[in-house]
């Protein structure tokens, strides 16, 4: 499986702050979406992610506030990305290597979206239903004469087994 199958069932949507947006506007998106990062856009591009871990730094900081703090001086400009041909493997090793529960997907300079670590783990439980399905039909559906013994046949003992 690859990032761009995870991206197809999950969809393309991004939710997006500029960088001089206050952190009050961004942590109400993330609030109002349930969500637990926003991609920080300028001119196009990416530059940042402001992540639940950034809010909360700034909030335990604040002594319980936000202040007047803006995304930019918050947000974290050192983020993995991948690509969209990005194996689940390669993905799951990359973000537990770096400690990340989100990372950009890019193609070139394109933004294609972001995968949480939440996405990764439904995309390991969805592809290991669909093996535990095909193994139980080819169970289910096993030949009965592959020649293996029957079970239900008697065993046959030589006499100096019985000694």
């Amino acid at each position: 499986m690859k990032v761009s199958d995870i991206l197809r069932v999950k969809g393309h949507v991004l939710f997006t702050v500029a960088p001089q947006a206050s952190l009050l506007q961004a942590v109400q998106t993330m609030a109002q979406h349930d969500i637990g990062s926003l991609v920080v856009m300028e001119q196009g591009k990416l530059v940042g992610l402001l992540t639940f871990s950034e809010v909360m730094a700034a909030v335990a900081e604040g002594q319980g506030t936000l202040g007047g703090h803006t995304v930019a001086e918050r947000m974290d400009t050192h983020y993995e990305v991948c690509g969209p041909d990005t194996t689940l493997d390669t993905l799951r090793r990359t973000m537990l290597d770096a400690g990340v529960r989100y990372i950009p997907v890019m193609q070139d300079d394109t933004l294609l979206g972001v995968i949480s670590f939440h996405d990764v783990a439904q995309a390991v439980v969805r592809e290991q239903d669909f093996e535990n399905q095909m193994l139980k039909a080819y169970i289910r559906d096993w030949p009965e004469d592959e020649g293996l013994p029957d079970s239900t046949a008697p065993v046959a003992t030589s006499a100096s087994a019985r000694n």
